[in-house]
């Protein structure tokens, strides 16, 4: 949601924190990338030193490695380091001689990490950019911003303004400086310290508290905006419109789910929200599928219904060649020597490049590093879980723009077993299925025709009847004659629902349940327009 670019705004420094055996992982190069193009020192932390197989010399060395690959200054790779146990709340400056607390890390920091240049802490001088909002109950919209320059104090009158745009005035009602875990309220704050103030409502990230006294004849230039990389990943959320909805959930109307989706935006500068031609459907692009579902999650658990369309990839047009390009992803896999065919073949198949293989000798764990376009990155995770018996841990980042393939990259290879008609799941019926691939619904269920009830065994799209009942005699007992078991469904979370989806399904989001239907307005589409 664009956090890094926004918390690094308020930081004079960074502690790169990485694992004592597993070393830096992608995500680690993009933090690290931003600090460092800040002009930040780091400071290397090699936590869980008491692993038994802690490699704190490899650790570090694959940690420089990634300082020299990122352009670093000379300043910048030479870093300090510290070595600590969070469990045991231990640090130390060699790896075997550790402190029984953590003031060498605190000590470090102080010796590592430059204090803040503070020019001025004249109160014309206010310079705050807001890098975080916050909200409550009784004192409104808060704003988060660090104080460059300048002092401000609680009742003063200020303004917020960007670069090129009217400023909003207002007056500071209440004045807060970030105390240990909590805040504290304070009566003035200066330069170097980070404020949240409440009394501007309209209050937006990306804008600069200024000082609004003599209405802002001697006030400061507003800072630049916050620049937040662009989305990769959309999907459509909307209205539920399934034969089951509005069983469970509170807010189920397109002007709910609209305002809050708006509402959002507030505080997640990264996403970006649009209208489309339907009235009830609303694009949601983010970065990554990752950032979608857990704004999907949020909003379930706050009670909403919603229908929610597969991901997609957002392409974009380079203005300098004319070519379409497409993102890519930086991924990494770890996974036993004996699956390295299969995660090696199912990323191939994804159109990947492969970047490096190698032996990882702490943990006898194969480590496989790909770049794959984020269109192969879609339905990947469950297949190579699937590939790997559960035991590939993949971690993957954005890496960048590039010309895009030509033609599809496969997605599944398998087709949904669909209800054939509305009801409750029987047992007779799933006795029945069961046969035809994995089944995902359990007896007593409620079912719809066209909902996906499991995963094919095969190529293509089955109706399987799960809700017929077993024909009753006098002669006949409806538990007599049950000779088989029924297999356990396959539990599928929100993550893995959102990668099952194929391009004519949708999945239905409620307080309690995850559904995955095909989607009625495509249905009549196929075999020529008959539904």
């Amino acid at each position: 949601g664009g956090e890094v670019e926004r918390v690094l705004n308020m930081a004079d420094g960074v502690l790169l924190v990485v694992d004592s055996v597993e070393g830096p992982k992608p995500q680690t190069r993009f933090v690290l990338d931003k600090a460092l193009k800040k002009g930040m020192k780091a400071l290397l932390v090699v936590n869980k030193i008491d692993r038994p197989a802690a490699r704190p010399d490899y650790v570090v060395d694959k940690a420089f490695d990634l300082f020299v690959e990122l352009g670093a200054t000379d300043e910048q790779t030479d870093f300090s380091i510290v070595y600590a146990s969070g469990l045991q709340g231990k640090a130390g400056l060699e790896p075997d001689a550790l402190a029984d607390n953590m003031d060498p890390l605190f000590d470090a920091v102080l010796e590592a990490i430059d204090p803040p240049k503070i020019e001025s802490t004249d109160g014309d001088d206010l310079q705050a950019l807001i890098s975080n909002i916050d909200y409550d109950d009784f004192k409104g919209k808060m704003g988060i911003a660090r104080i460059t320059k300048g002092s401000v104090r609680a009742g003063q009158p200020v303004a917020l303004q960007q670069p090129g745009k009217d400023k909003k005035s207002g007056r500071i009602n209440k004045l807060f400086v970030f105390d240990n875990l909590g805040q504290k309220e304070v009566q003035e704050a200066s330069a170097g310290e980070i404020i949240m103030f409440a009394g501007l409502d309209n209050v937006e990230i990306g804008d600069t508290l200024i000082t609004n006294e003599n209405n802002g004849a001697n006030a400061a230039e507003p800072l630049p905006p916050i620049a937040v990389e662009q989305p990769t990943v959309r999907m459509t959320l909307g209205v539920n419109k399934s034969p089951l909805a509005g069983r469970e959930g509170k807010f189920l109307t397109s002007r709910m789910i609209r305002e809050r989706l708006f509402k959002e935006l507030d505080r997640n500068v990264a996403l970006q929200v649009s209208e489309t031609d339907s009235a009830d459907k609303y694009m949601v692009s983010g970065r990554g599928q990752l950032h979608l579902t857990v704004l999907i999650e949020t909003m379930r658990r706050e009670g909403f219904e919603l229908e929610v369309g597969p991901p997609s990839v957002i392409n974009i047009m380079n203005e300098e060649t004319g070519k379409m390009e497409e993102p890519w992803e930086a991924v990494e896999v770890r996974v036993p020597e004996e699956f390295v065919g299969g995660i090696v073949d199912l990323l191939n198949q994804r159109k990947g490049e492969l970047q490096d293989m190698g032996l990882d000798e702490g943990e006898g764990m194969s480590v496989i590093k790909y770049l794959v376009p984020t269109r192969g990155m879609l339905g990947l995770r469950s297949a190579a879980l699937t590939a790997t018996r559960g035991t590939a841990i993949l971690d993957s980042v954005f890496d960048s723009y590039r010309p895009k393939i030509q033609g599809d990259i496969q997605g599944r290879d398998k087709g949904s077993l669909l209800a054939f008609a509305d009801g409750p799941v029987t047992s007779f019926g799933l006795e029945g299925a069961q046969d035809r691939g994995k089944l995902m619904v359990k007896p007593g269920e409620d079912v719809y025709k066209g909902m996906i009830v499991g995963i094919h065994q095969r190529p293509g799209d089955l109706e399987v009847n799960i809700c017929k009942t077993k024909q009753l005699t006098n002669m006949r007992s409806a538990n007599k004659g049950i000779t088989t078991g029924i297999t356990a469904p396959i539990e599928m979370s929100l993550d893995a629902c959102v990668e099952y989806l194929a391009a004519d399904e949708i999945l239905e989001v409620t307080p309690t349940q995850f559904r995955m239907a095909k989607n009625p307005d495509l249905a009549g589409k196929k075999k020529g327009g008959k539904k």
